[in-house]
């Protein structure tokens, strides 16, 4: 999670059968602005309407993050108390929304990582079908360490699939980062390589996929989307109680301040909305 100085872009190029999504805010991380995944949105619903497209590439500019997180500074506009709390929902529904168009792209999709994938950006990266990484790539949601909020069911439920249990547990109970190596291992990366050969990998792995058959790759995707994400609980009381914190408040603020936060573990009052 970053702050910066521009709204950056969300940018569509095709070359072929083969779409790519560029996140392009190099200079805050790629870290997401409101605009951005705006225009992440409406490219998804375009490519999921466009019957020459086989895969989709998703990737951050710059080299050094593929997307780190939401920006920070944004939530500065979120209100006190219970009124925060509700901001927060209306938060997590907007990025579970954008999430889901492009969990849901018919075709496969591939996130190219170099360096950070982070919070937001985790999230982007595990809705994709298959991830390919630098040796230096890391993985994290560090909000225990941040920000004092919390995740949405669906996210948490799309790195429990996977990641496992109890690593997604060290990701947001000890704010623990991972690395290139243990997510090749647990099967969430497909390939890692150096950063001089992932566009040889990309490309490899773009063209395994895109001659199959589209229909079956299509209905197998939602079979297994449907399968994580079958009776997720509502969980909106808790996101209430994250976002109305005063932690949460003191995380935004220590972030932007560029401090350490002090937690005291002080909720709000139990909300009302039904």
């Amino acid at each position: 999670m970053s702050e910066g100085t521009s709204q950056g872009a969300t940018r569509l190029s095709r070359e072929g059968a083969i779409a790519t999504i560029i996140f392009d805010r190099p200079e805050a991380r790629n870290a997401m602005t409101w605009e951005m995944y705006g225009q992440l949105a409406a490219h998804c619903e375009a490519l999921a309407r466009d019957r020459e497209i086989r895969v989709v590439v998703f990737r951050g500019a710059g080299g050094q993050a593929f997307v780190a997180g939401t920006d920070i500074a944004q939530f500065l506009a979120f209100r006190d108390g219970e009124l925060g709390g509700d901001d927060g929902v209306a938060y997590e529904r907007r990025i579970d929304s954008g999430i889901q168009l492009v969990e849901q792209l018919p075709m496969p999709t591939v996130a190219v990582i170099e360096g950070w994938a982070v919070g937001g950006g985790l999230a982007i990266a595990t809705a994709c079908d298959f991830r390919i990484a630098t040796t230096d790539a890391k993985f994290a949601v560090p909000i225990a360490r941040t920000l004092g909020n919390t995740l949405s069911a669906a996210n948490i439920a799309r790195l429990q699939a996977a990641w496992g249990t109890q690593r997604v547990r060290r990701m947001l109970l000890l704010a623990e980062s991972m690395l290139a190596d243990e997510a090749l291992s647990c099967g969430y990366l497909h390939a890692v390589c150096a950063a001089e050969e992932l566009d040889a990998a990309k490309d490899a792995l773009c063209d395994k996929l895109s001659p199959l058959a589209p229909v079956t790759q299509s209905a197998s995707k939602e079979i297994l989307r449907r399968l994580t994400s079958s009776n997720l609980p509502d969980v909106d009381d808790l996101i209430r109680q994250c976002y109305g914190s005063a932690d949460f408040r003191e995380g935004v603020g220590a972030f932007t301040e560029r401090r350490k936060p002090v937690w005291r573990g002080e909720q709000p009052p139990p909300s009302t909305t039904p």
